[in-house]
């Protein structure tokens, strides 16, 4: 039996800051959640199960939160699960959800994905001991710089590439209401002058630390002919995982993203993404990892990536846009980062990102990865079901 096609009906984000005193944790999901439920029209009621996921529980201190979400998240007496897989998990979970409605289990399926990093410190909580090194890593940074500068070595990329990718991304949050960053002064030069924290990344070329949601309804083939606006329609979505350390991980293009976006593009009948994709929302905490994932995904051979972010081909109006909302360097409640991307790809489709539009998308990416390069999702949408 064929797979039930997976829309994409509904959409909700909370306004992502550095600190959300004004809700709890069931608060703010319930707040994505009931906008995703506006914007889909429809009630608790016509919702069949819950997904959630979010980064580790130690980010805020409190113990499986799942426990006592279902209330705030209209799933008693359903079902509900929780999905972990660290930094990716946004992405993850969405993709769980997915295929509960593949597989026709349920009919339609809400999932969220949060985080409320203002309630513990996640950098301090990053910062853990590897064997058989010294104890100098500081937050996640510590860990990526040297693969970002491996990176370097081998592409020959210049030092400013990390700039302009920062550079970019802070302009585009301009176009998204919901992005936590909005620096009107932002200028290249005021990034490059930024303190170097971990070299070669600067202040201004990490993320931040949000507290935010973002929650998405999807539904089958009914449920999107019911649907008050166009869908996104997913064309394809799968899920890697591999080691954080083993002989022979390549940390610059590790083999399980590699994979995972083979797999996706073979579902979505792609064989030149590059050319067959109008857009990518792509899981870059780092400036660096523009260029890094671009030749990971297979938008550039290795070592050119760099080269696509320095001629401007992943602008906003350029060739291949990425990170059209700002990305992760913009907004960073970790465990929805990834479902971010997924759900800012699903609104380019549906034509309904706002001044952050790229014109004509139909068929946009989304991407997250997790952990030490170790886990990865991804989902290409398009404006079409994916057997039209």
């Amino acid at each position: 039996m064929s797979k039930e096609p997976v829309a994409v009906v509904g959409i909700g984000q909370t306004k992502h800051v550095a600190a959300r005193r004004d809700v709890s944790l069931a608060g703010l999901t319930r707040e994505a959640a009931r906008r995703a439920l506006q914007d889909a029209e429809l009630t608790w009621a016509d919702i069949d199960a819950v997904v959630i996921g979010k980064a580790p529980d130690f980010f805020e201190g409190v113990m499986m939160p799942e426990l006592y979400l279902a209330d705030a998240l209209g799933a008693v007496g359903k079902p509900m699960l929780r999905v972990h897989t660290a930094g990716s998990v946004g992405g993850s979970t969405a993709l769980v959800a997915a295929n509960l409605v593949a597989a026709r289990v349920h009919g339609t399926v809400l999932t969220l994905a949060f985080e409320k990093q203002s309630e513990s410190n996640a950098m301090w909580g990053l910062s853990l001991p590897i064997p058989f090194q010294q104890p100098l890593l500081a937050g996640a940074g510590g860990f990526f710089a040297p693969h970002i500068r491996a990176y370097m070595r081998r592409s020959g990329a210049p030092e400013t590439i990390g700039a302009l990718v920062a550079h970019k991304d802070r302009r585009n949050a301009l176009k998204n209401p919901y992005a936590h960053l909005h620096e009107h002064d932002i200028t290249l030069d005021k990034v490059m002058a930024s303190p170097m924290l971990w070299d070669p990344i600067r202040y201004s070329e990490t993320c931040p630390s949000s507290d935010g949601a973002c929650a998405m309804i999807l539904t089958d083939r009914v449920g999107a002919a019911r649907a008050p606006r166009p869908p996104a329609w997913m064309l394809g979505g799968a899920m890697r995982s591999e080691p954080t350390l083993f002989a022979g991980k390549d940390f610059v293009s590790p083999k399980a993203g590699q994979d995972c976006a083979a797999d996706v593009y073979r579902q979505a009948g792609i064989t030149d993404p590059r050319r067959e994709i109008d857009g990518a929302e792509i899981y870059v905490p780092f400036s660096w990892y523009e260029p890094m994932w671009l030749e990971n995904l297979g938008f550039a051979g290795d070592g050119e990536g760099w080269k696509l972010t320095e001629a401007g081909v992943t602008e906003l109006d350029g060739d291949l846009p990425v990170n059209m909302s700002g990305g992760v360097l913009s907004a960073n409640p970790i465990g929805a980062s990834g479902m971010i991307r997924f759900a800012e790809a699903a609104l380019q489709v549906r034509g309904q990102a706002g001044e952050h539009q790229v014109d004509g998308a139909r068929r946009v990416l989304g991407h997250a990865y997790g952990g030490g390069s170790q886990f990865f999702s991804m989902w290409l949408v398009g404006d079409r079901p994916p057997d039209s």
